[in-house]
């Protein structure tokens, strides 16, 4: 039988199998949460079904991409104005036809990455249908990029455009990486950072884990090895695979780091008035 694309309903990772995938190597990691009813796998043409594409600028330059309802954990994907060309970084769970259309109107894409395999998506799609001479993964990530192909595996740096670069963070995974835009001080920060949200949309908090549902944190040594790559970088927001975060700066990550630094590591948040 012909590999075809499969998407867990408790994570949303897609795999390319035989048939129905026996199980999900994401949900399996010790950073994920088992399903409690078991596995459920949805084939590609029947996630499709009834999905809706949403996109949003929310700074200019930067779009988010998102479908409705949302598939799996419910990543975003961002793709950000270069001079190069649009650089898609993280990937939404599902790209509807009219997400793809709105892509090729702007031209498709020059570029894409991911900070690890929690923001993967569906890259997938965006390789299948528009073809960026760049899919690039952190080299120490590439056991779970099974649904696509890593045409560039990253270093410890990687530019993919002036002005748009990756740094390799560890930590949350060992590859992992975040993609510091220069121009606008934004992190791309993957899963390294988590902040958290009042019920009116303020951030009022600030986390950072090895595993967020099973609150691992990170150890002193991986918050170190982060700290020497965030301390290099200009930043006044943040952005995840979930959520655009402004007033987070590069002066209020380093805070966190101190204090998970003075104690034992917490994988909870910090509220954002003690880190100053």
């Amino acid at each position: 039988m012909p590999l075809s694309p499969w998407t867990c309903t408790n994570c949303g990772h897609w795999q390319r199998w035989f048939d129905v995938p026996p199980q999900c190597p994401v949900c399996v990691d010790v950073r994920n949460a088992l399903p409690e009813d078991g596995w459920e796998f949805h084939a590609f043409d029947d996630l499709a079904a009834g999905r809706e594409a949403r996109w949003e600028e929310v700074t200019p330059g930067v779009t988010a991409f998102w479908c409705e309802p949302q598939v799996g954990l419910g990543t975003c994907g961002w793709v950000i104005e270069t001079d190069n060309g649009l650089v898609g970084f993280e990937g939404a769970g599902f790209y509807p036809d009219a997400a793809i259309a709105e892509l090729r109107r702007r031209g498709g894409l020059v570029a894409l990455g991911a900070s690890h395999v929690h923001g993967y998506g569906a890259l997938f799609q965006l390789q299948d249908e528009l073809a960026p001479p760049v899919l690039g993964i952190g080299v120490r990530d590439l056991e779970w990029t099974k649904a696509f192909r890593v045409t560039w595996p990253l270093d410890d740096r990687h530019a993919f455009a002036p002005g748009l670069v990756a740094h390799r963070t560890g930590g949350h995974f060992d590859g992992h990486n975040v993609l510091h835009d220069e121009r606008r001080g934004i992190l791309f920060c993957g899963d390294m950072l988590k902040p958290s949200f009042d019920a009116d949309g303020a951030t009022v908090g600030l986390s950072a884990h090895k595993a967020y549902h099973a609150q691992i944190p990170l150890s002193h040594q991986e918050i170190r090895d982060a700290y020497a790559v965030i301390e290099a970088l200009d930043f006044e927001a943040v952005a995840t695979p979930f959520e655009y975060a402004p007033h987070i700066s590069t002066k209020t990550v380093l805070a966190l780091y101190d204090r998970l630094l003075s104690a034992q590591p917490v994988a909870g948040p910090i509220p954002l008035e003690e880190l100053g």
